[in-house]
């Protein structure tokens, strides 16, 4: 079988490092990859909303599978294209149409899901800048920190947390007002805060069934003690180890049983990942979020301790024969920092070389922002790679990424050395 990934970062060179491993596959196209994903099988120059040129790879590689890593793809419908598309009608799509996709694209639209569907979740109402007064109104009724979130994709950039009512009133006046998030910020949702901890599950479904994926905890802020700005993501681990049997049944019970039923209930087809983002306040697991597709960099913990075939439960998924499976996940803890550039997530510079990756033997590297120019690695994002490490807890396990860290350098290289403080 012939597949092709659509993304460029972490979780897709950690998807294609696994696919790769299958005796089911036959060639790996990656669109449009990076330095890493060229390894384990062929870049194509594709951009991932390219649609149309997507269609002419697909169709002249023989692709039978496609698997959408990045949420814009989906929002944007590529599901839906293939699926419209009579040569497209024997190739495969991981991710949901454009209807699903929108409990990722529209916070409004997940939170009316979460209501209507009885999936315990944070009180809130959304406004626009024509409400902006009632808006005011709502933050004076609520105890601060205020959660203030843009209605669209913002690329993980669009949940703001605040504690001074003022300064919240002023942000939520630069989202409606003054496009501080773009079209992302027409709408906000503003929440009540739950304090609690936070961590992530992830299900695979085939729009009957599902399997739960291994589940993790990631660190979101740039500094040490989660203070900062928010990135894409910091660092992980898997599996969460305050997650014992009871919250996870209690999980399953009230968010992924509801929440796949309630897809089921509004005629919404839905053919892939939901990664659903958790507050566990009190032992009680509320949803602060749905993704749908894997997180970055979640994915660089939990697909490493899956020990069954990858690619056969992508090919059961996208021919609704999930139930036949039969998910085996290593009982080994997993770990990952994210080495940074510079300024990240705010301005930072390109093109600073990486040495010293071929000196790590006790971790798994995925690049992220690394491209290749002859036989040099250099930045090429923000997030530039990820150490991910197995170990008997996460406390070994990130004692083993942080000592492959220190082998690995590029011009001013930023990490958190604090991974797992709150555990």
């Amino acid at each position: 079988m012939n597949v092709l990934i659509l993304g460029s970062g972490g979780r897709e060179h950690t998807l294609a490092w696994k696919i790769a491993q299958s005796p089911k596959l036959n060639k790996l196209f990656i669109a449009p990859g990076n330095a890493g994903t060229n390894k384990v099988g062929k870049n194509l120059a594709l951009a991932e909303t390219d649609f149309n040129a997507i269609k002419k790879a697909v169709l002249e590689h023989q692709i039978s599978l496609l698997i959408v890593g990045p949420e814009n793809p989906l929002v944007l419908g590529i599901h839906d294209y293939f699926a419209n598309d009579p040569q497209l009608k024997n190739c495969k799509v991981i991710g949901p149409k454009k209807e699903g996709a929108q409990l990722e694209g529209s916070k409004e639209f997940a939170k009316e899901f979460m209501y209507k569907h009885h999936i315990p979740t944070a009180k809130y109402k959304s406004f626009s800048k024509d409400t902006l007064a009632e808006a005011f109104d709502f933050l004076n009724e609520l105890k601060p920190p205020y959660v203030l979130k843009a209605d669209g994709l913002a690329a993980g950039k669009g949940v703001l947390i605040i504690n001074n009512i003022e300064e919240a009133k002023h942000e939520l006046t630069a989202m409606l007002s003054e496009n501080k998030f773009g079209k992302a910020g027409d709408k906000v949702v503003i929440e009540e805060y739950l304090d609690g901890i936070e961590m992530s599950c992830f299900v695979l479904t085939d729009g009957n069934d599902y399997v739960i994926l291994p589940n993790a905890k990631d660190y979101k802020r740039i500094g040490e003690g989660n203070i900062g700005l928010n990135t894409g993501g910091m660092g992980a681990i898997s599996p969460v180890p305050f997650a014992n049997t009871l919250l996870l049944d209690e999980i399953e019970k009230t968010i992924i049983i509801p929440s796949v039923k309630g897809l089921q209930k509004d005629n919404i087809d839905f053919v892939g990942f939901l990664f659903i983002g958790l507050m566990i306040v009190a032992n009680k697991p509320y949803v602060i979020e749905y993704n749908v597709r894997l997180g970055d960099p979640e994915t660089e913990v939990i697909i490493p301790r899956i020990d069954s075939d990858l690619l056969e439960l992508f090919i059961a998924t996208g021919s609704g024969n999930l139930s036949n499976c039969d998910l085996q996940i290593n009982s080994k803890t997993t770990a990952t920092v994210m080495a940074v550039s510079a300024g990240y997530p705010e301005a930072y510079e390109k093109g600073k070389l990486i040495t010293g990756i071929e000196n790590v033997k006790e971790s798994l590297i995925f690049h992220a922002g690394i491209k290749q120019i002859n036989d040099e690695l250099l930045t090429n994002g923000g997030r530039v790679l990820a150490v991910t490490s197995f170990s008997k807890n996460h406390k070994e396990a990130l004692k083993k990424s942080y000592a492959s860290l220190e082998k690995i350098h590029f011009n001013k290289m930023n990490y958190r050395k604090d991974i797992g403080f709150d555990l």
